[in-house]
């Protein structure tokens, strides 16, 4: 680990100790939004499909380039699992809020503190929590 790197893992894990998180949990945190990250990366390239209209449907892996065929074969919703362990570990957490972006490339989480109980329209908290996640602590180093 270089200089640099070290210095941003630190400011990264001072950032989570004062929203509230410890060590272990910040770890587990940004195991998550590595998770999260790689799997937006795979479907913005096409490997990852879904059924479904909306796109919430059972993942597989696609791969058209295999001697002009079009292969889709089942895989394990790793996306699901990342968010089910992330809903777990923000269930101890009440006044922060998270925020899951995924565009691939930035941190695929955000952490905002809201425990000093700022009002979030009730109209539209996702558009609020969009528009001001760059407020919180980029899960990522």
């Amino acid at each position: 680990m270089t200089r640099k790197q070290f210095e941003r893992a630190r400011q990264f894990y001072t950032s989570m100790e004062r929203i509230g998180f410890d060590a272990d949990e910040a770890d587990r945190l940004r195991r998550i939004a590595l998770t999260l990250h790689a799997w937006a990366e795979r479907e913005c390239n096409g490997e990852i499909e879904r059924d479904g209209d909306d796109g919430n449907g059972k993942p597989y892996h696609s791969d058209a380039a295999w001697g002009g065929k079009h292969l889709a074969y089942p895989i394990p919703d790793r996306e699901r699992g990342a968010l089910k362990r992330l809903h777990a570990i923000m269930a101890h957490h009440p006044g922060v809020i998270y925020y899951h972006q995924g565009d691939p490339r930035g941190c695929a989480l955000y952490l905002i503190d809201n425990r000093d109980g700022r009002t979030i329209p009730t109209e539209d908290p996702d558009a609020w929590i969009a528009s001001n996640y760059n407020r919180g602590v980029a899960v990522c180093y």
